[in-house]
């Protein structure tokens, strides 16, 4: 019998793995898979739709929902989660000690609406009192120039929201002190190249974020993966179908992290590491699915309407494919 032919984008995850290989298959599915950089599957999937399925920012398809005709239907399959406050950078010269201290600041973000920025913006208004209406934001690339906004936003004018200039990066304005903070997802060059310019607001983010987790329960989610709505309203069927499959291959990753003959990654303390983690966020501590995430997910929603990115305040179940709420039971 024939398959379906889809094409999926999505980075190379030790999650994903099974699938870009073949160990797993997903039920009816001839799967083409795409290992591409993150910054280019967005920009294709949301500016052209070239794709059937892809990985995508959680923040792009919130605001794609908004739209009149939304051109995506997720699965509650979450490639990418991250604790964000190693990702918040400021220079030496802006006075800049403790999280207060960005009221009034001037911050670059690559995009406004990015999902990373959405996250900290939000840590720092529930954690220490930052509204986001009480800093200004420059947008634009971090290494190269001449980054746009993906999605055309429509933001209240509580927010000032300005482009950098066409020959300028957010990561060399940063080191020179034009900006005094920097929210982004990629650790910046100049952290590297310049580090008395540039440093982390905090230095111990892994106890940070520890204690993040530890009071709030939220490990933030960064991507889902999307589903072009042509493609889910034909074969609602495949919804299930890749959420088994995506399911299956990270099944496999974790059961590969429980090893300790040998290691699969090239981290010397991997073992420690899964230790860690198990004892710190529990057995799955990379939960797929909906109802284990609804709480996390409510409170990105939340932020995402503070920060005028939805117009109204979406809730959890509008997200995903109402097939994949429920499996059968025996």
């Amino acid at each position: 019998m024939s398959k379906l032919r889809l094409t999926l984008a999505c980075w190379d995850y030790d999650r994903t793995r099974a699938l870009a290989d073949g160990r797993v298959q997903a039920e009816g599915i001839d799967l083409n898979f795409l290992p591409l950089h993150v910054e280019e599957t967005f920009f294709r999937m949301l500016r052209n739709r070239e794709f059937d399925v892809a990985e995508m920012s959680l923040s792009s398809y919130c605001v794609s929902l908004m739209r009149d005709d939304p051109a995506f239907v997720a699965i509650p399959v979450f490639p990418s989660r991250f604790f964000r406050h190693a990702c918040i950078f400021v220079s030496a010269t802006s006075g800049i000690t403790r999280p207060q201290d960005l009221v009034g600041k001037r911050f670059g973000v690559p995009e406004y609406q990015m999902t990373a920025p959405v996250w900290i913006r939000g840590i720092l208004s529930d954690e220490y009192g930052v509204d986001p209406t009480s800093v200004k934001y420059f947008t634009g690339g971090e290494e190269e120039p001449g980054r746009d906004e993906k999605l055309k936003l429509n933001l209240p004018p509580a927010f000032s929201v300005t482009p950098i200039g066409p020959d300028q990066t957010l990561a060399q304005m940063l080191a020179e002190g034009e900006i005094d903070a920097l929210h982004t997802a990629r650790t910046p060059s100049t952290f590297y190249s310049r580090p008395d310019q540039v440093k982390r607001l905090f230095p111990n983010f892994v106890e940070a974020e520890k204690d993040y987790f530890r009071r709030t329960g939220i490990f933030p989610i960064m991507h889902v993966v999307a589903i072009r709505r042509p493609v889910y309203e034909a074969n609602r069927w495949i919804a299930q179908s890749l959420f088994k499959a995506f399911s299956a291959a990270q099944r496999i990753t974790y059961d590969n992290l429980a090893v300790t003959s040998a290691m699969t990654s090239m981290l010397p303390w991997q073992v420690a590491a899964v230790e860690e983690a198990r004892a710190e966020l529990g057995d799955d501590w990379w939960p797929y699915g909906f109802a284990k995430n609804r709480a996390v997910l409510d409170t990105f929603l939340r932020y995402h309407h503070e920060q005028g990115l939805s117009s109204r305040r979406l809730q959890p179940e509008e997200l995903f494919a109402p097939e994949t709420f429920e499996a059968f039971k025996i």
